[in-house]
């Protein structure tokens, strides 16, 4: 049985995540998950793939996500009233595009410092109605793709197995996932996974539908999240940025990733996509249950 080892969320899309023990699963995905991104002056998302020393932000999200304050090395941090009601303006995303927030001229002044390029800071705004595809489609907010993005241990160390003498093992961090899980014995099981559940149902949660459907519940019990399977995470050279400096760091791990995950479709895949089904609380020890497997698609 696996069980969550490790939660993250990414509040500013290509900066710092926020490690916790105990996490709020919305239908797009881990509370606060990547609901602010950094643009350029033309509305196109800023990425490690261009702007690694994102990677250098520490973003910290307060009184519920109504404050954002933003920390990196040789800038003084500044904290941010979050605007949700402002002017929307149009911004881009992969080529597709989106409505957003912008978050003032103290935000933009803020990363265009950090980043030396004129830079704006905008937030996923309440109506925000992104549909994800994948095999099990969802919705996200300025995450690349699907909402959650899960990796195990075994796969990890199934990796660093394989990269032996190419140097230190890489921190699980450089891959950037929302759950980490430890418990399988096969490497890429996640790969395999179409439904499972975890954690319990929060708040905004949907009863179980038909009827009968709660007589095998203990009362008072949490029927847990769902989560379905979408997509393959396809591995770009995000994961040649060392997540403390922003420093290229390369060429690791997609020269080992390219001699044993090459995807049919294209790029090297590592570790797997889930959109939310049912939302619910999630916690550092919660074990899945997993409801339905399927092929790989690598």
């Amino acid at each position: 049985m696996a069980t969550v080892t490790e939660l993250r969320y990414y509040p500013v899309k290509g900066c710092a995540g926020v490690r916790v023990e105990q996490a709020e699963l919305t239908r797009a995905g881990l509370a606060h998950d990547r609901v602010f991104m950094v643009v350029d002056e033309e509305g196109g998302f800023r990425s490690q793939r261009r702007d690694p020393l994102l990677a250098t932000v520490r973003p910290t999200v307060a009184e519920g996500g109504g404050r954002l304050r933003l920390a990196a090395p040789g800038v003084e941090p500044v904290a941010l009233a979050v605007d949700t009601e402002g002017p929307r303006r149009e911004v881009r995303l992969f080529g597709t595009p989106y409505r957003a927030v912008d978050q003032g001229e103290e935000a933009a002044a803020w990363f265009s410092q950090v980043l030396g390029s004129p830079s704006r800071l905008v937030r996923v705004p309440p109506e925000h109605d992104r549909v994800a595809d994948g095999l099990t489609p969802g919705t996200s907010g300025f995450a690349d793709s699907s909402a959650v993005h899960l990796l195990s241990r075994a796969t990890l160390d199934d990796f660093h197995a394989r990269a032996a003498g190419a140097g230190a093992p890489l921190p699980v961090e450089r891959f950037r996932p929302n759950l980490v899980v430890d418990g399988w014995s096969e490497p890429h099981t996640e790969d395999l996974l179409r439904r499972f559940t975890v954690g319990g149902a929060g708040a905004d949660a949907e009863p179980p539908a038909g009827p009968g459907a709660d007589l095998d519940r203990e009362p008072g019990a949490e029927p847990g999240a769902e989560l379905g399977y979408t997509k393959l995470a396809i591995r770009c050279s995000v994961t040649l940025v060392d997540q403390t400096t922003g420093a290229k760091a390369g060429p690791e791990p997609l020269r080992t990733l390219a001699r044993y995950r090459r995807a049919t479709a294209g790029g090297v895949a590592f570790g797997s996509k889930f959109s939310v089904l049912r939302p619910g609380t999630l916690r550092v020890g919660d074990a899945l249950t997993v409801s339905a497997w399927g092929p790989s698609e690598l």
